[in-house]
């Protein structure tokens, strides 16, 4: 069973998070982790993890008021504590699997 992924177009994307589109052309510049799929000719393409991060950056820009290198630190630091987390969730899973034989 294939599972269907649903696409945006820069142009889709933009409006539903009520930004332009060149908008989400200078932040795939700025931000590395924003790399949205392309089509053959070119056209991107986001997923719904890229709305999500370009949702974050808008928040971390726009409320936060924060620079685009503020926003990368903000983003870095979310990413390696992701990392961190989900290191204990295994580590506390080969325990909680350890306890049960």
């Amino acid at each position: 069973m294939s599972e269907e992924k649903e696409y945006l177009k820069i142009g889709q994307a933009a409006e539903l998070l009520e930004l332009e589109p060149y908008v989400l052309r200078f932040w795939e510049s700025e931000f590395p982790q924003l790399r949205p799929m392309r089509t053959p000719k070119g056209q991107r393409l986001y997923t719904s993890e890229h709305i999500q991060l370009l949702a974050r950056i808008k928040k971390l820009l726009y409320q936060d008021k924060l620079t685009i290198e503020g926003a990368k630190m903000r983003l870095e630091e979310e990413a390696r504590m992701a990392g961190i987390l989900a290191n204990i969730r295994d580590e506390l899973q080969q325990i909680k699997d350890i306890l049960k034989s």
